[in-house]
Parts: C-alpha cells; sequence; structure tokens
C-alpha cells in the first residue's frame, strides 16, 4: 500500500470506496405481474376485488402461519397497529402498565398510550439493545399487564428467562418483530415464543407488502379470534349468533394488492435471509483480523435474520473515541452510524405526555395507581450503545465486494488510530 493510500480519506488520502452501495431492489417483475393481475381482475370483476378480508389476505395470511411453524395470523396496515391490535387483543385494563423495550421504533411503544396504558421502559441486558430478564423484573409491579420485547436489528432476545418470568406471574409477552422476520430462537422463529406477535411489512423490512403492512400472528386460536376483531372495528369474528359489533376498534385492515405483494415477497424471504447470513459470516471472518472491532452476532443455538449490523469497538485501544472512528470510516465511503439510540422514553411525547390533548393522560388520570412521575434510568443501553455502531446500509443486493470494502475500510482506519503498544507494526505512515 502506498503512502497516499494509507493516509486517512478525512485527512485528505484516498477513500476506500468512491462509489454509491447499491441500492435495494426489493420489488421486481414478480410483484408487478402480482399487481397486474390483481389490477385486471378488479378491471374485469368490480372494485371490491381490491377490498380487504379477500382471498389475497387469507392466503397470505396462511402461508405466513406456514413458514412461522403454524398458528394464526392477521394482515393489517402497518406495523405500529400490528402492535396495537396486538395490545387491544389481549384486553388489557386501562391505566394498568405495560413494560417496553429501551430501544424502539417509538411506533413500537406509542400504541400502549393510546390504549390508555402506561409504558414502563426497560433496560437493556449488560452490553445489548435487546431487553434482558433481569431489567424486566426490575420493572414489574402489581400493576405490570403486560411485557412488550423487541428484537433489534435481527438479533434475537433471549426469550426463555422472559417467559419464564411472564409465565411465573400471569404476564402476557409481544414479542415486535418488524426487524426479524425469520430470526430462530433455540429452533423457534421469533415471533412465536411470545403469546402474540407484531411484524412490519413496510417497504424497508426484509419482506413488505409494499409501502406498509403489517401481520399480527399468535399460536392460540382464542388470541387469534380477538385480533380479528380489534383489527375491524370490533366485527364479531369467532363468535356464533352475534349481532353487529361487538367492540370498539379501529379499522387497520391491510387490502388486497399489500396482500397479493407480501406473498410475492414472503416466497423470496428465505432466500433473502440466506444471503444476510452468508455476508455477515464474511465480515465475522474478517473481522477476526482486526484488534478493536467485532461483529455482534446471535447468542448460540441461534440465527439472526441481520436487519442490521451492529459492530462493538474497543476505544480503549484506540487513540480516539468512537465518533471520530465512525467520522473516519464515512469518509472512506461506508455508510456507517455511530449510534442507536432509539429510546421512545427519551422523546418528547414522552417525556412531554404528547398523547391525548394537554391532559397528559394516561399518565394523568386518577385510575392510575403509580408514580405518575418517576424517571426511569437506562445505564445499560447508554453504555452499550457508547462502544457500538452500525451499518447504515446493508441488505441482500450487496456483494462481496461490499464485504471487502468495509473491512478494508475499517482496517484502514484502525491501523490509522490504534495506540503504539497495541500496534504489532507501527509506521509514521500509519499513524499520520
Amino acid at each position: 500500500m502506498s503512502m497516499q493510500e494509507n493516509i486517512l480519506a478525512i485527512n485528505g488520502g484516498n477513500a476506500i470506496r468512491t462509489e454509491p452501495f447499491p441500492l435495494r431492489k426489493l420489488f421486481g417483475q414478480e410483484e408487478k405481474a402480482a399487481a397486474l393481475a390483481l389490477f385486471d381482475e378488479a378491471m374485469e370483476k368490480g372494485h371490491q376485488v381490491l377490498g380487504y378480508n379477500g382471498p389475497q389476505e387469507e392466503a397470505y395470511c396462511k402461508e405466513f402461519s406456514e413458514f412461522m411453524g403454524g398458528g394464526f395470523a392477521d394482515g393489517v396496515n402497518s406495523g405500529t397497529n400490528a402492535v396495537y391490535v396486538a395490545l387491544r387483543a389481549l384486553e388489557l385494563e386501562p391505566f394498568t402498565e405495560v413494560i417496553v423495550p429501551a430501544i424502539s421504533d417509538p411506533g413500537g411503544v406509542m400504541p400502549v398510550a393510546l390504549c390508555n396504558c402506561i409504558p414502563i421502559p426497560a433496560d437493556c441486558a449488560p452490553g445489548s439493545y435487546n431487553l434482558g430478564a433481569r431489567e424486566i423484573e426490575a420493572r414489574i409491579t402489581d400493576r405490570t399487564s403486560a411485557i412488550i420485547v423487541a428484537h433489534i436489528a435481527g438479533l434475537p432476545v433471549d426469550m426463555d428467562p422472559i417467559m419464564e418470568l411472564a409465565s411465573g406471574r400471569g404476564i402476557p409477552v409481544i414479542e415486535d418483530s418488524a426487524q426479524a422476520h425469520g430470526a430462530v430462537y433455540k429452533g423457534k422463529k421469533v415471533g412465536t415464543i411470545g403469546d402474540i406477535a407484531a411484524f412490519s411489512t413496510m417497504f424497508g423490512k426484509h419482506h413488505a407488502s409494499l409501502g406498509q403492512g403489517g401481520i399480527v400472528f399468535t399460536k392460540k386460536e382464542d388470541i387469534y379470534w380477538r385480533i380479528r376483531r380489534y383489527a375491524d372495528r370490533g366485527k364479531p369474528f369467532g363468535l356464533e349468533g352475534a349481532d353487529g359489533n361487538v367492540v370498539a376498534a379501529l379499522n387497520c385492515n391491510m387490502d388486497e394488492m399489500h396482500a397479493a405483494i407480501g406473498r410475492v415477497q414472503l416466497r423470496k424471504l428465505s432466500q433473502m435471509l440466506e444471503r444476510r447470513r452468508q455476508l455477515a459470516k464474511s465480515i465475522v471472518a474478517g473481522c477476526k483480523r482486526l484488534k478493536t472491532i467485532k461483529l455482534v452476532q446471535e447468542q448460540p443455538d441461534c440465527e439472526s435474520a441481520y436487519w442490521f449490523l451492529f459492530f462493538k469497538i474497543d476505544t480503549s485501544k484506540l487513540r480516539v473515541d468512537k465518533q471520530t472512528f465512525v467520522e473516519a470510516v464515512q469518509a472512506e465511503g461506508i455508510p456507517m452510524d455511530p449510534s442507536y439510540f432509539s429510546a421512545p422514553s427519551k422523546m418528547p411525547w414522552y417525556s412531554n405526555r404528547s398523547v391525548f390533548g394537554t391532559s397528559e393522560l394516561p399518565w394523568s388520570s386518577p385510575q392510575y395507581k403509580g408514580d405518575a412521575n418517576k424517571q426511569f434510568d437506562l445505564p445499560n443501553i447508554e453504555a452499550t450503545d457508547a462502544e457500538h455502531f452500525r451499518t447504515a446500509v446493508f441488505h441482500e443486493d450487496c456483494t462481496e465486494k461490499e464485504v471487502a470494502n468495509i473491512l478494508a475500510a475499517l482496517s484502514k482506519v484502525e491501523k490509522a488510530y490504534i495506540k503504539y503498544e497495541t500496534a504489532e507494526v507501527c509506521t509514521m505512515e500509519s499513524i499520520a
């Protein structure tokens, strides 16, 4: 490597990569054909073909349940509404507490407050972005009515101790599997372990049903019928002889077009996952040559869905902090994010209690018997995020070239910033 190539791009040297990472081309000719076929059918048979609760959604839900190894599924119109419907299907009493993840898309937590329950954030397990059983137990009170866990970045949560904790107290568990389609925990698909699961199928997820969509899944038939009712304005699904809408609920239905696209996508999911796992395996192997960086992997007997990749950095061996390191990697043409501190309880809507006007409900209700002003520290996730960064672009359309570029950039930046006592070889060029 020449002296110019040794100089970091951020300092004026040549970048490892000068072209953008490949775009994810999730939708192809198969999805287009499915959409056109459905539209042609609607032109022939009438607009109702493009409605909801039709044969496309029925087939999609059946095929999704088969993918999960058996159970019951219902298509909805977003991942956020999948969480909302899951909560409603559990028929929680208002002003009870629901333990929620420290790290999550806000749409995975906001439905709790919209159901007039109190979202209580539990910290992540040490060194992880996922919840831990001990951290959940620390938040359980006699007001706890449910627990939501989120499998962040496709890495399965350690579910066994959480389920043991929850079942011993009769507390239902919702698995937010939006980032973990097809992930496996000890031989079980993520989403089959808790009482009910919520999946997002919006355009950025592993498999998608066009722009928005979601699936609510359970292995329990009684819960399934409640899912159906709460996803469709309380219609009396599963209730023989019932007349009229039996509960108040929103219209969260998935339509036939989204279901038709989702069916095509679902058939591609296993191949997508295999490709992501192969790419991640190559990065794991390459990181073995590095002294300060390693790729975060799933625990034994599990398989990650690798929605994106977390890297752990040991800054004690470097002359710079994480932010500086990541900025140098970015300058080498590698899209990285220095943080994933997506904590809903630290967002204005939560801290300002901005849910129902200025009422501060549900926290302000006299029916809530907890401390409405209690603050919840999250030291574990703060410590975890301080020593991790993540890929900003990672998907099945990446190739071994992108893997090689990622590893080359990490190696180049590490060599430039590594401390003398850690480096095997140290030259003036390598610390320039």
